[in-house]
């Protein structure tokens, strides 16, 4: 059996779907139930909806031979896996957000709220820019407003949250999108079965863009 991560929720069943085009397809996991695995014995495949942050640490330990996951997660937990294809899905930016009439005050420690630490630690070194990080896992967006912050690092899709709060992007860190990875010793086991997904998803991708 090949094993596949998917990310719960819309965009995993976007992925799935590709993975359905592409000629990999499991009936079962359409039907209604609560199940979290689906099998196609034939085709020798096991599909399972994981947490999306959760889909890298599945395939980086074994539990799963490959599976899909935003590239933010890829950067700030540097797993170690292979990343085999970007699924051109999921489209978004990193970016530094902060009140429009924000001014960086070089000369202060810039106090920096965000749940990507890493990320934002590495792109404020590339910069010299001593920060204070501020670690949150939700409603980010309130960190500049009540003044916990200044700036915050999140990732930004159409930036309605941000103009509706009175926020602003004041700089795009990196663009993010869906990654197709594996898990190392699979590839190398399961090296053609991966391949001829890899194929499949490529061509989907391209009849897509």
């Amino acid at each position: 059996m090949l094993n596949i991560a998917l990310p719960k929720g819309r965009l995993g069943e976007k992925v799935y779907a590709r993975f359905e085009a592409a000629g990999f397809a499991c009936p079962a996991i359409h039907e209604e139930n609560r199940k979290l695995f689906f099998e196609n014995e034939a085709l020798g495949l096991r599909y399972f909806w994981v947490k999306p942050s959760d889909v890298a640490i599945y395939v980086e330990r074994g539990a799963a031979d490959i599976g899909a996951v935003g590239k933010d997660i890829l950067l700030e937990y540097e797993p170690e896996i292979y990343e085999l294809l970007d699924l051109n899905m999921g489209k978004c930016r990193m970016c530094v957000a902060a009140k429009k009439d924000f001014y960086d005050d070089r000369r202060k420690t810039l106090r920096v709220a965000t749940k990507f630490s890493h990320i934002a630690q590495g792109y404020y070194n590339s910069l010299g820019r001593d920060i204070d990080i501020i670690p949150l896992n939700g409603s980010i967006e309130l960190a500049p407003i009540l003044g916990l912050s200044d700036v915050i690092v999140d990732i930004v899709e159409t930036g309605t949250t941000l103009r509706e709060n009175d926020l602003a992007v004041k700089e795009e860190i990196v663009p993010i999108s869906t990654r197709l990875i594996a898990n190392k010793s699979s590839f190398e086991f399961k090296k053609a079965q991966i391949e001829a997904v890899v194929r499949g998803l490529a061509q989907q991708v391209e009849a897509r863009t």
